[in-house]
């Protein structure tokens, strides 16, 4: 249940930033380039390293459970 409920922040966070990025854009603000890029990076970034963070707590985590005593945590 939390992990559904990060990920409607996330997509919340993500779609923000794209709205505010067109926002800016229709008010012809010098910045709206970099916002743009801010916002394309930020889509492949941070699902990215959220990727590699359960990737790796998965690997940390079936290591304690196959410590080789036999006994599951």
């Amino acid at each position: 249940m939390i992990r559904r409920i990060l990920a409607f922040i996330l997509a919340g966070l993500l779609i923000g930033m794209y709205v505010l990025t067109l926002v800016f854009g229709l008010m012809q603000n010098p910045r709206t380039t970099d916002l743009l890029m801010a916002s394309v990076a930020a889509t492949i970034i941070v699902p990215v390293i959220l990727y590699a963070y359960q990737r790796i707590y998965r690997l940390i985590h079936s290591q304690e459970d196959n410590d080789g005593t036999g006994n599951a945590k």
